[in-house]
């Protein structure tokens, strides 16, 4: 392999079934300075007018994501990334974008590439009845809880919010996050925090058993649940229920304060959603609650107001 030429890289890269960008991380905006036909084909623009241009322009006027703000935070610290994106052709047709961002590193340490791995992922959503089975294993589950991944829950929370449209039902969310679990990661490391994580993640997971009920791990040690037809007060109250189930571990927490053991708080935001109400109005609401929640102190749920929701 060691003798294969540039030529002979380039021509596999080319080649590829996979859609294969390469931006530049040496100069501002990250300009694109490589794409090969699969993900020219894929979004529709022609490689020649993507060459120089950031990656953003797939997006258009629909900035408000959830996965934009992961992408731009990863390549702040250098770090890869996976999200499920919403991208869009020159002729306004929208498309669902899997898309693996990996940092390339010089001899230095210092990035000097970001090489983008994208797949279309349209048709399966269009499948409201898609099983899991379908799903790429390393999208569909958090490997380190076993939960559902951000970007599969995501799919399923957009799935399930148009249905809520539709059928004008309630639709509530809630985001669980640990209570300092920085300097728990402090004390006992990263394999200790990880254990943390997994043993929480255990009771939030099976706390929610229903059919409608969907859990996933968020990011670090916050996790999300979606539930169907519950009414904000009494999603709250078995917030509090799950809250309890986590103090009842008795895991020991050094540096939790007053609290001496593991605890968890929340928010929590649910509603029937109007038609022309968008998805990322619910998780600000939720994420807007658990903030609250958070400045409460440990072991603190408080619910979205109204005010949250605009």
């Amino acid at each position: 392999m060691n003798n294969w030429s540039a030529e002979a890289w380039r021509s596999v890269v080319d080649s590829a079934p996979e859609g294969i960008v390469v931006c530049d991380a040496t100069v501002p905006d990250h300009p694109v300075i490589y794409a090969n036909a699969a993900f020219a084909q894929m979004c529709g623009y022609p490689v020649t007018a993507l060459l120089g241009t950031n990656l953003r322009i797939l997006q258009g006027t629909d900035r408000d994501q959830e996965a934009r703000l992961r992408i731009r935070e990863a390549v702040e610290k250098g770090e890869p990334a996976r999200v499920l994106i919403r991208n869009y052709r020159p002729d306004g047709t929208l498309f669902w974008n899997e898309t693996v961002v990996q940092p390339v590193r010089d001899p230095s340490g210092r990035v000097t590439h970001y090489i983008g791995y994208h797949r279309d992922a349209s048709d399966r959503l269009r499948n409201a009845e898609r099983t899991i089975a379908g799903l790429p294993p390393w999208l569909r589950e958090d490997r380190l809880t076993g939960l559902h991944s951000r970007a599969y829950f995501e799919e399923l929370l957009q799935r399930d919010w148009v249905l809520a449209q539709r059928d004008s039902h309630e639709i509530g969310l809630t985001l669980f996050d640990i209570d300092d679990l920085g300097t728990y990661n402090d004390t006992f490391e990263k394999t200790g925090g990880d254990a943390c994580i997994r043993r929480v993640a255990r009771v939030i997971g099976a706390s929610y058993r229903r059919g409608g009920d969907l859990v996933g791990r968020w990011e670090g040690g916050t996790f999300a649940v979606l539930t169907q037809g519950d009414a904000a007060e009494k999603a709250s109250h078995y917030a509090q229920v799950v809250g309890q189930r986590v103090r009842d571990l008795l895991m020991h927490h050094p540096r939790g304060g007053s609290e001496r053991y593991v605890t968890i708080s929340a928010g929590v935001a649910s509603l029937v959603p109007p038609r022309e109400l968008p998805l990322e109005t619910l998780l600000k609401a939720c994420t807007a609650a658990l903030k609250r929640s958070k400045k409460l102190g440990k072991n603190s749920i408080s619910t979205a107001e109204a005010t949250d929701f605009h």
